[in-house]
């Protein structure tokens, strides 16, 4: 039976590359490690996690994942705090219904990561 979603993973070529994905999920979006160890990682983002990890000569290769999205209290500032460090938010922050029936009233921005990953910025009214 599936409980959920464990984690994400977000493959680097580099080491540079996997310097930068750390730095932007930990100090830009204030998440915490969970755990690392040499060419990988694990970032709680507090309802599962993201693993990032690098080899050497790698190749990313882009799959059928449109984003991913990150739960916020506070879209407007992930937002601002996304642009402070140079990265593109653009979507938004926006007021949006999906219209699910009952209509599901949400706050969302998009963004992208270090490794143009796609991350919606996303809050339920």
């Amino acid at each position: 039976m599936i409980t959920g979603i464990h984690h994400v993973c977000l493959k680097c070529d580099t080491k540079e590359e996997f310097e930068k994905v750390k730095d932007f999920y930990v100090r830009v979006l204030g998440m915490s490690f969970y755990r690392s160890w040499e060419n990988g990682a694990l970032i709680d983002t507090g309802r599962g996690l993201i693993e990032v990890f690098h080899r050497a000569g790698g190749q990313k290769r882009l799959g059928v994942i449109a984003h991913f999205a990150l739960e916020t209290d506070d879209v407007d500032d992930m937002a601002a705090r996304v642009k402070a460090a140079g990265y593109e938010v653009f979507d938004g922050p926006v007021d949006f219904v999906i219209p699910a029936g009952p209509d599901i009233p949400i706050r969302k921005a998009f963004c992208r990561g270090p490794l143009g990953e796609e991350i919606e910025l996303f809050h339920v009214y």
